[in-house]
């Protein structure tokens, strides 16, 4: 056997070690059911608020209506599976309100109205995504630090530097015309925006599942210690989530810089908590463990929905402000992680003693 085929054998041994399901007696296939059962909510309370939306508000559907929000739900599920790859880890990331921000200005300084330049300022970009990722994931993943911490304060760093290069370089100024030329548009009729994020996905949701490397990312997430015994570099892995996450902000930066054409004060503020709560809706546990790609992209899509419709209801900000928390603290409470705890309990085998088994969902220690 071949080096390559060793690895590639080793990553989905600690992949299938990693399931706390297994570990706990239940047979293969219920294992896997109860693993599924966990991301299912998210789709049912989508579909149910599609339907919601039909009967109270049917101008949430209307295609008028989606051409414009369109590209803002692929914006925030990009920033979300950025953060689903850090609460896969049982991290948080508060700094990507920060990396945008200034993402987004190094978009129109560096490409200075150039569509020359442009390349340069994406990659401009994403290197700040990634080098402040690489800070948050050193801190947190080899100095142990607190993420909540940890990334709220590089977040105010980053956003400070940010701050002070626009009000230095661009401003006033807008993003190169090929960017938001290109934003605008709709290949088969629906934004580029909305092609190049479901590519993102397709790409972390096909990394993860069927690369050796993906799965042992998976496996750190859901059972350390046991990938630190399978001979796996935990905190590397650790470092590594923080890394994409940054970059995946930082993409997002760009779509967003490519939607709206100048850079405001508030550029990138709204992805401080909603990314959060895609994750979590979507059913991934704070405490690590397992998520899916394409769940957190439904997540974004039902919280992008739930706001069209308070908004074409008429609702005060203040209003919507409220009906958007409560909805989400029902989501959490709905969630897949408690939905596939609560069926683990009740199916789970009895020990040699015949009391049932202790079950940990995420499989973090």
């Amino acid at each position: 056997m071949t080096l390559q085929a060793q690895r590639a054998q080793n990553g989905r041994l600690v992949a299938a070690s990693s399931s706390p399901w297994r570990r706990l007696g239940f047979a293969p296939a219920v294992a896997n059911a109860l693993v599924a059962a966990r991301f299912l909510p998210i789709w049912l309370a989508t579909g149910a608020l599609a339907i919601t939306a039909a009967i109270i508000a049917p101008e949430a559907l209307q295609s008028t209506s989606w051409a414009f929000v369109l590209p803002y739900m692929t914006i925030l599920a990009v920033a979300a599976l950025g953060q689903m790859l850090v609460i896969m880890h049982a991290g948080i990331d508060l700094s990507t309100p920060g990396v945008m921000f200034f993402g987004g200005n190094l978009i129109v300084g560096v490409g200075s109205g150039s569509n020359n330049r442009l390349a340069v300022a994406i990659l401009a970009c994403i290197a700040l995504g990634a080098g402040v990722g690489l800070a948050n994931g050193i801190l947190v993943g080899i100095f142990r630090l607190n993420p909540l911490i940890v990334t709220l304060a590089v977040g105010q760093i980053v956003l400070a530097w940010g701050v002070k290069y626009s009000r230095g370089v661009v401003e006033g100024a807008n993003v190169p015309a090929g960017l938001s030329s290109w934003a605008a548009q709709k290949p088969l009729g629906i934004s580029a925006v909305f092609w190049t994020g479901a590519a993102i996905a397709l790409a972390v949701a096909l990394a993860l599942r069927y690369t050796a490397a993906g799965r042992r990312f998976q496996a750190v997430g859901a059972n350390p210690r046991a990938a630190w015994m399978a001979g796996v570099h935990v905190r590397t892995h650790v470092v590594s989530a923080y890394v994409i996450a940054g970059a995946l902000y930082a993409s997002a930066a760009v779509l967003l810089a490519g939607v709206r054409i100048s850079i405001d004060p508030g550029f990138g503020a709204e992805y401080l908590l909603a990314p959060i709560a895609a994750v979590v809706i979507a059913g991934a546990s704070l405490a690590g463990g397992l998520a899916s790609a394409t769940s957190t992209w439904m997540a974004a899509l039902a919280l992008t929905l739930l706001t069209q419709m308070l908004r074409i209801l008429g609702l005060s900000t203040a209003m919507q402000f409220v009906v958007f928390g409560g909805a989400i603290i029902v989501g959490m409470l709905i969630s897949g992680d408690r939905v596939a705890s609560l069926l683990g309990r009740a199916l789970r085998p009895a020990d040699a003693s015949g009391n049932p088994t202790s079950v940990n969902v995420t499989g973090a220690k």
